[in-house]
């Protein structure tokens, strides 16, 4: 899941995957924007979702979210192992 996770916030902020790791900061370290978040949040939920679960990331949520394993602990929370 890590390594999907990496792919898509590399391709949606244009970063190495080798710069993404678990303790990032999104702001401090990866440079994400507030509207870099919309889009970044919205790709995940898209990579994420099935057929039979959608995942909706909440603007809650979203305000949590600092660090990269903070999507990684939700991503979990959520279920999602792969």
């Amino acid at each position: 899941m890590f390594e999907r996770l990496k792919k898509v916030i590399a391709e949606q902020l244009g970063v190495e995957e080798a710069s993404i790791e678990p303790s990032a900061s999104l702001v401090a370290d990866l440079n994400v924007d507030p509207s870099d978040l919309v889009e970044l949040i919205s790709a995940i939920e898209q990579e994420f979702s099935t057929p039979r679960r959608k995942l909706q990331i909440s603007d809650e949520d979203t305000g949590r979210i600092t660090v990269v394993q903070d999507l990684i602990d939700y991503l979990h929370d959520y279920g999602i192992e792969d």
